[in-house]
């Protein structure tokens, strides 16, 4: 896999694109120069570990032959410092899932422990360093 990241302005605002070839925009904050114009990097870990674990929930649910309608994730994580650096990773991370449709509990339940335990690459990618739970509610 390889994304490319090209400088939009002289602060820190980048887009990015990977072999899709559609732009994510990344940019910093303005309290340290950045415009406020995309993303920042730890919101798109979290975004890309919700894309990943999601994609396979809703294909799994589909292969249950589940009536979903929609499904939205709210997504948290906790950063803690590491001593003698100005690194903050996550360490805790909640996925709530919220579904809506006619659902089978113990089918949706099933759908995420898979995702999460067997094919989900992005918690794979996390698991050694972070904590990660899941919740879910049907509407």
């Amino acid at each position: 896999m390889k994304v490319e990241l090209n400088r939009v302005d002289d602060a820190f605002h980048f887009e990015a694109k990977g072999a899709s070839g559609i732009a994510v925009n990344i940019d910093a904050g303005e309290n340290i120069g950045g415009h406020n114009q995309g993303a920042r990097p730890m919101e798109l870990l979290l975004m890309g570990l919700g894309g990943c674990t999601s994609i396979d929930v809703i294909l799994i649910l589909k292969k249950q032959r589940q009536a979903l309608e929609d499904l939205k994730l709210e997504i948290t994580g906790e950063r803690e410092k590491i001593e003698g650096t100005e690194m903050t990773p996550f360490r805790k991370i909640n996925i709530h899932f919220v579904f809506k449709g006619e659902l089978d509990e113990k089918k949706v339940q099933k759908a995420i422990e898979l995702s999460m335990e067997k094919y989900c690459s992005a918690t794979a990618q996390f698991s050694s360093s972070a904590e990660i739970t899941h919740t879910f509610s049907i509407n």
